[in-house]
Order: structure tokens, then sequence, then C-alpha cells
């Protein structure tokens, strides 16, 4: 009988969210005129606050005015401890690379001296990446052919099991908050930090196979993937959709800032301490933070009473789908059909979305081999690889919180629409834009044969970095705002399958044509971002899902699911 009740009650709630959604949008064609000049659109300043009490669009915000400032949810909250973790993320990559590095040349020399009794065995010097013996040619492409394979099962490890977790993982942030799931993802990271300790502490007797269960267990629980998602839904939950796409641009800017400075600041913890195990116990101390600070400071983006009924209409498809079914990841949020769709829609979808996989998730899932190239061309260490990833990273914040914003200011209307309408030209400019720097700095890595080259490569390919909020903000224009979470959790499946496939592939090209001609795997990611950049061309502007139509045909036949 209790959970009869329960059923009602949440029936009511449901009918009680819509009816309220109806009337605003009502309100909304009522007080258009008042829209201009009330409403936020890129350029408000996010720093006035989420909440907006006069939002009629964003029937959400009168729910969240009415709690206390410290039990508020604001992307604020979540923005520093983010930056932390992004942080860790960049500034663990050279360290990473550097030990397996040094112990790829221990394993190799071991295995030399057991084939040639009478050769000698050098000292290595671990935490240096550079070892006399593993310089010599042709001893040098064999540990960088050995590393590339190793990064590449690391990663298919990792992003294998990351992709099957994240769905499952982003739908329970739906039913049980935002909070838990942000906690749990960072449970593998911890375990994998502690697991490079031991690599650092005991590398003599270290086994470079435990890399592999270090990288499983923070596939397990999601990784950084599921980290960016979730933050993504949190400031999707507490943020009016006018200012949604401010509040990305905020996450990537983040993102990349700390991608920017955690390597520099890793290299001179480095140099500070004169051992490389330092550096672990320092990013695993933030990954403890940001746990700590997550489940005891945060407020909760998802009220009880939206988790109930997440959890309600959950049980329902549950109970629709029959006993047995079984919940695969999909992405037939990218494809809809049925009223308020339309095939321009569809095909808008599939290509933003092939895009924004390109232009966030094969450049993320190459972050290693540029890393082991620089090692390989210059000889550079730690600190040195530090220093490129951080002038690189910081060229990529800078477009996106100088650049984007002053572009936008310039020639994005003021009185530019601020329900969802579909991409503009403003937007697609943006994109294709990104995609073309992309393209000319992975074409100027191929030719680049100097260091100074080498900065200049990664400074143009870091304009790219508009490309990517500009996507995610263009993605959401195109959907319902509540099937806004099922879209990011679509984006985050492809961004954690193309983390898998792109080393797979590109870390294969590297291994193989390294002793002969290692800017190869360069020559094919121009490739690959000029076709994002040649399909960017056939997205068209104002393009929408009319969900009104939807629903207002669901409420006239009850046959009809918009799902």
């Amino acid at each position: 009988m209790e959970n009869t009740d329960t059923v009602f009650e949440t029936d009511a709630q449901l009918d009680s969210f819509r009816n309220r959604r109806n009337k605003a949008r009502d309100g909304d064609a009522m007080d258009a005129s008042h829209h201009d000049v009330q409403d936020a659109d890129e350029n408000t300043p996010l720093i006035a606050g989420a909440v907006d009490k006069n939002n009629d669009d964003w029937p959400e915000g009168a729910e969240l005015a009415r709690l206390p400032w410290y039990r508020r949810p604001h992307i604020f909250w979540v923005l520093a401890p983010f930056f932390l973790t992004t942080m860790a993320f960049g500034g663990v990559l050279p360290p990473k690379s550097t030990l397996m590095l040094d112990l790829t040349c221990r394993d190799y020399l071991q295995e030399q001296a057991i084939l040639d009794p009478t050769f000698m065995v050098s000292p290595i010097t671990y935490g240096e990446g550079v070892n006399a013996q593993c310089q010599i040619d042709g001893v040098k492409e064999e540990i960088q052919r050995r590393v590339a394979y190793l990064s590449l099962a690391i990663t298919l490890v990792s992003g294998i099991l990351s992709a099957l977790v994240i769905p499952t993982l982003g739908a329970l942030s739906d039913r049980y908050g935002r909070r838990p799931l942000l906690v749990i993802s960072s449970i593998g990271t911890i375990c994998n930090e502690i697991v490079f300790i031991f690599a650092a502490v005991y590398p003599e007797t270290f086994n470079v196979n435990w890399f592999l269960v270090g990288a499983a267990l923070d596939g397990v629980f999601g990784s950084l993937t599921v980290t960016v998602a979730i933050a993504h839904a949190y400031a999707t939950d507490c943020t009016p959709p006018a200012r949604r796409s401010v509040s990305f641009a905020w996450f990537h800017a983040a993102l990349f800032t700390g991608l920017a400075l955690g390597p520099i600041a890793a290299g001179y913890i480095s140099v500070w301490s004169g051992q490389i195990v330092t550096i672990f116990y320092t990013l695993l101390a933030v990954h403890i933070f940001f746990c700590i600070w997550i489940a005891l400071i945060v407020p909760e983006s998802l009220s009880k009473k939206r988790q109930l009924l997440a959890r309600e209409q959950h049980t329902f498809r549950k109970e629709g789908s029959g006993k047995f079914a079984i919940n695969l990841p999909t992405l037939k949020i990218l494809w809809p059909t049925g009223p308020g769709t339309s095939s321009a829609l569809r095909w808008n979808l599939v290509l933003l979305a092939a895009v924004d996989t390109i232009a966030f998730g094969v450049a993320m899932g190459t972050l290693n081999i540029i890393v082991i190239y620089t090692n390989f061309m210059f000889k550079w260490r730690t600190l040195e690889m530090s220093q490129f990833m951080s002038v690189v990273n910081g060229a990529r914040v800078f477009s996106l919180i100088v650049i984007l914003p002053l572009v936008t200011r310039l020639f994005r209307s003021k009185r530019a629409k601020k329900t969802n309408s579909g991409s503009d030209l403003f937007d697609l400019s943006i994109v294709r834009t990104a995609m073309f720097f992309d393209t000319l700095g992975f074409l100027l890595y191929t030719l680049a044969r100097s260091e100074q080259a080498l900065y200049a490569s990664g400074v143009v390919a870091s304009v790219g970095g508009l490309g990517s909020p500009t996507l995610q903000a263009a993605l959401t224009k195109h959907t319902p705002n509540d099937r806004i979470g099922e879209l990011l959790g679509a984006s985050g499946l492809l961004h954690s399958l193309a983390k898998v496939v792109a080393p797979i592939v590109f870390s294969t090209i590297y291994a193989q044509t390294v002793k002969t001609f290692p800017q190869a795997v360069f020559v094919c990611l121009t490739a690959t971002f000029g076709f994002a950049f040649i399909i960017s061309w056939f997205i068209r502007p104002h393009v929408h899902w009319d969900d009104l139509m939807a629903e207002q045909n669901s409420e006239e036949d009850p046959s009809i699911t918009v799902s």
C-alpha cells in the first residue's frame, strides 16, 4: 500500500512539474517583449549567480532560490575542486611517461644481459627518462616502440571499462544525485596513483604489468571522463538554459587550465624534491581532498523530489521493457524520431557528435603520443615535457577565456534568441575555425624539426580548443532541456570510445613507423581533423527539436511515447 501511495504521489509531482513548465512557456509567449531586456545570453556574466528567480523558462529556479546559500547548488562549488583534479590529471602525465620509459629501459637491458652474458648494464637513474644505454641508435627506437604499446594497453584497458560504466554511472547520478557519483569516479584514480607510487618506490622489482591493474581500477570507476560528464550534469541542474553554454565554457577553461598548470607544477615539484615519487604523493593528496570536499561541502544539485521522480520513471521503464531486460549503452538520442523531429535534426546531431568526438576524444586520447614523441626527438626530461604541455594548454585556456568571449561580444547580437532554436551561423563559424586550426596545428607538428617549431605547432593547435565547448553548447541547443542529461551521457560515451580507439590506431601507427618516419602519426592526425573540418560544413543552422509539439502530440494521443 505504501508503494502505491508513493507512485500516486510521484505521478502528482510529475504532473505538477509539467504544469509549471507549460505555464512558464505560456508566460514566455505573453511576456516576450520583456525577455529582450531581462533574459541572459552568452554575454551575461556568470558570477551574477546561476539561479534566476525571475526566469520563467526555468521552473527549477524557484525551487533552488528558496534554499539557504550554503545548500544552494552553484557551479563554483564544483569548479574549484574540478580544477584541482584536472591539474592533477595533467601533472601526472609527464612523470608517468618518464617512469614507463625508465622501467621499459630496465626490462630491455635485463633481456640483453640474459642473451649476452658479456653485456654490461649501467645503473639506471629512475625518474629522468633519459638513460645513456637506452639512447643509442636502434635501442632508442625499440624503447619508444615498447612504451607506445604499453601506453596503448593502459589506455585500452581503462578506456574500455570506462566506456562500459559511463552510461550506468550517468543514469545512477540522475536517480541518486551527482555528489555520490563524483566521489565514486575518483576512487579508481586514487587506486591508480597508489600503483604508480609503488612503481616509483620500488623501481628495481616493479613489474610493469601492474600498470594494467591500476588502469583497470581507474576505468571501472569511470576515470576523468565520468568526472567531466557528471560535472557538466551538475552545471545543467543549477544553471538556467540561457546561461548553460557559459557554464560549459567555465568547465572547459578549468579543464585546460589544470592541464596547463599541472605539468609545470609537477615538474618543479620533481626538481625541488629530487624524487619523482613526491609528485605522485602530492597528486594522491589532491584526489583525496576532492573526495572529501564533494562529500562534505558541496550541496547536491538534484533535490530529493527530482531523484524520486527519476527512480520511479526508471522503474516504470524497466517494467515496460520486461523483467529480464538488459539496459545497454544507447546513442538513440542522436537519432530521434517522432513528433517535433526531422531528418535535418538527426543529421545535425550525428555530424555535431562526430566532430565533437574528434575534437575532444581523439585529441585527449593522443596526449601520451605527443609526450613520448618529445622525448624521442629532443631527449626532453620531465621538466621540459611539463613546460611544453603547460605552454600548449595555457594557449588553449587563453583561447577559451579571452578570444572566445571577445569574439562573441564583437560579432554575436545581444538580441540573439534565448530559447533552443538550434545552432546559429556564429556557432558554426567558431566550430569550423577551430577545426581548421586543429588541422593546421597537426600539419605543423609533422613539419617541426626544432623545439621552437614544436612549441609553435602546439600553440596553433591549441586554438582548436574553441571548438569543444561550442560543440557541446550547440548539441544542447538541438534538444529539449529535459533530454540534455541523456545527450551529455551519449556524448561522454563517444568521448570514452574515442579515447580507446584513437590510442589503438595512432599508437600502433607510431610504434610501426618510429624507426622510419616518426612523424607519420601526425600526418594521420592531420587527415582526421581535416575530415572533421569538412563535415562541419554540412551542419545546418537553426535546426532544433520542437519539444512543445512532441509533448502536445503525446498529450493528445496517449499511445505516443516521447523517448
